[in-house]
């Protein structure tokens, strides 16, 4: 397999978001973020105001993080799933095919019953997304389908003479 870098067009991001739009309406959350590892935001849905988005995603990913050396320790592989109960709010987080955290805001509208049923449900989706967009970015690092595939040194070198 090749190491691809993750290359996310509109379409795809339109996918991801139709998920998570959806997510928020049939789990009845305040709002819906989708992060990366590595802490970068890739998409969000709801009606969340004054969310420092940035700092969110990065403590979501070291939140993750620790908690993955949590399990280790204990000899366990990972948490998938974490479940914060605040006094307002509640935070589901859950990790979608081992790259992916979506972290759900909810409060007493819903019910932890209700968005873990739900999110297994839109984790399958994108899971299934993500896996097409892995293998689009293969395609393309390999320079299969790419018009630049059959430019070679010479042919550039070509260019100069």
């Amino acid at each position: 397999m090749i190491d691809a870098q993750l290359v996310m067009y509109d379409e795809d991001l339109q996918k991801i978001l139709a998920v998570i739009q959806k997510l928020v309406r049939d789990a009845n959350a305040k709002g819906i973020y989708l992060v990366d590892k590595n802490g970068q935001l890739i998409a969000e849905a709801g009606e969340m105001e004054g969310i420092d988005t940035t700092s969110l995603a990065s403590l979501t990913a070291g939140n993750i993080a620790a908690t993955g050396g949590l399990a280790k320790i204990i000899g366990e592989e990972e948490f998938p799933t974490h479940f914060h109960q605040g006094q307002r709010d509640n935070l589901h987080i859950s990790m979608i095919a081992q790259r992916l955290i979506m972290v759900v805001i909810f409060d007493d509208r819903s019910s932890l019953g209700l968005v873990r049923l739900r999110v297994k449900k839109a984790g399958t989706e994108l899971a299934r997304t993500f896996e097409e967009i892995q293998k689009k970015s293969e395609r393309a690092a390999s320079g299969e389908g790419s018009p630049f595939a059959e430019i070679t040194d010479d042919d550039i070198d070509n260019l100069f003479e």
